[in-house]
């Protein structure tokens, strides 16, 4: 676990150094593939406030060669970014599942992290809780980088969905940028508490990855015990 939380720690500090180079750039970019792969969406955006704030020499958020003003206008510019990077990123998403369907998936989905157990589980999503699955899942850890290419192959209209991810996208892109606008300043002891949240999702992983073997051998087990009878 301690190993697994060092590389998302290393994982957090590339992301980190990446928006503080790239500013706008990065933030589009990184929010854009979070759409369909998990890029640390929320250490983008919390940095990117950060950044926004002024928290950082020599890091200013410019687009086109124009510095933004430190403060709200560039706080909004970043928010901005990002929600319109990760709303074209699920519409790129979504077209890859209404044209490839299920099939195409079930053969590539493993570059994209989507199994068919993800597909079946996102399906089940998506009958249950309808246009909400949407909406609701961009405001979900992790499970919002594995909603567009399902969101396509179950064939969900373009324009009510691009509208439920816009809206969705937006709450998350401007409330992570929020925190990391306010904590300004006192980014460093921010990032020294949120290291503490890297050990909690290795924790996590841990424990999914603990429960997955435990099924998998009960299963195992179970389908010897029926050939057996």
């Amino acid at each position: 676990m301690l190993v697994l939380a060092s590389v998302l720690s290393e994982i957090t500090d590339a992301v980190t150094s990446v928006v503080g180079d790239y500013g706008l750039y990065a933030v589009f970019l990184l929010m854009l593939v979070d759409a369909v792969l998990p890029a640390a969406s929320e250490v983008v955006m919390v940095y990117g406030g950060a950044v926004a704030a002024g928290a950082f020499a020599n890091q200013e958020v410019t687009f086109f060669g124009t510095t933004i003003e430190e403060g709200l206008p560039a706080y909004l510019a970043i928010s901005l970014a990002g929600t319109i990077g990760y709303t074209i990123g699920s519409v790129g998403g979504w077209a890859i599942g209404l044209y490839g369907g299920r099939p195409y998936l079930e053969r590539h989905g493993r570059w994209l992290h989507l199994d068919e157990g993800r597909l079946d589980r996102a399906e089940r999503w998506f009958e249950r809780w309808e246009d909400w699955a949407v909406f609701l899942g961009r405001l979900t850890p992790v499970v919002r980088s594995f909603v567009s290419i399902p969101a396509g192959v179950m064939e969900t209209p373009l324009v009510r969905y691009t509208l439920l991810t816009l809206a969705g996208s937006a709450i998350w892109c401007f409330a992570f940028a929020g925190i990391g606008w306010i904590a300004g300043d006192n980014w460093e002891d921010f990032h020294h508490a949120f290291r503490y949240f890297d050990y909690l999702v290795a924790a996590g992983i841990v424990a999914v990855a603990a429960w997955l073997v435990v099924r998998r051998v009960r299963r195992k087990k179970v389908r010897e015990q029926a050939q057996d009878a």
